[in-house]
């Protein structure tokens, strides 16, 4: 929906490819792929995927067309495997909105080759740690690496049609706890959050949404220590936080 409803969040990433400037590609760890084994995009012209139902037809409407990144998601996959893991090239995966909505309000022209990355959720989050550490060569090659998801995703609880509605105790604890861990590099903390977090099973019913920012704490490199860009709520359960590793 921040593609046609104003939000803070909106705003934020409307901005932030300018701020950040044009990598060669961007290779994106999505909440919305999952698989039982690690996969890439290899795609050339990847389709837009409308992986979503009882939206606005505008959503429908929209396409993103970048052009893929084959050659950066053929390398992730050979980072991937010589880490000890396997990769799976799929040359059919196209952009799913957990790629193409930020990325069109980040790179409005999709004059950025753009690849995506699986997630396997039922590995847990130390997996994607171990992922986004064999993945971070890539940034010395000026690719992107992107972990796309929510900071908490408990849909039954949202206030639909009420985006700036103010974030509960449960969902503000809880988002405020993983800034200060993020912060303080307490990785075991947040691979172990389900457990040592305030609400962390009742913010992520399932985990897809927020082992992305594993993906991307694991690409920051050796020591790389997270800043917290934005943050706010959408619909009042939604935490819409950005986080960068360097």
């Amino acid at each position: 929906m921040m593609l046609v409803e104003d939000s803070s969040a909106r705003r934020f990433l409307a901005g932030l490819g300018a701020e950040l400037g044009k990598p060669k590609a961007i290779l994106v760890a999505s909440a919305h792929w999952e698989t039982d084994r690690l996969a890439v995009s290899i795609a050339e012209r990847p389709e837009t995927i409308h992986d979503f139902c009882g939206f606005p037809p505008a959503l429908y409407e929209s396409r993103y067309a970048a052009p893929g990144a084959p050659d950066a998601a053929r390398r992730a996959a050979e980072l991937v495997e010589g880490a000890g893991m396997t990769a799976v090239l799929d040359a059919g995966r196209g952009l799913d909105h957990g790629a193409w909505v930020p990325l069109q309000l980040m790179y409005p022209e999709a004059d950025v080759p753009v690849a995506q990355i699986s997630i396997e959720s039922h590995l847990g989050p130390r997996r994607q740690l171990e992922v986004g550490r064999a993945l971070a060569p890539l940034r010395d090659d000026g690719v992107m690496i992107m972990g796309s998801g929510n900071l908490s995703h408990d849909l039954s609880g949202m206030q639909r049609g009420a985006v700036d509605a103010p974030a509960p105790g449960w969902v503000a604890d809880f988002a405020d706890w993983v800034c200060d861990a993020v912060a303080a590099d307490r990785l075991d903390d947040l691979a172990d959050y389900r457990r040592a977090a305030p609400h962390g099973e009742r913010n992520h019913p399932t985990e897809d949404h927020f082992l992305p920012l594993f993906t991307a704490i694991g690409a920051g490199g050796p020591g790389a220590r997270g800043e917290r860009l934005h943050a706010s709520y959408s619909y009042a359960v939604l935490a819409m936080d950005a986080y960068a590793f360097d």
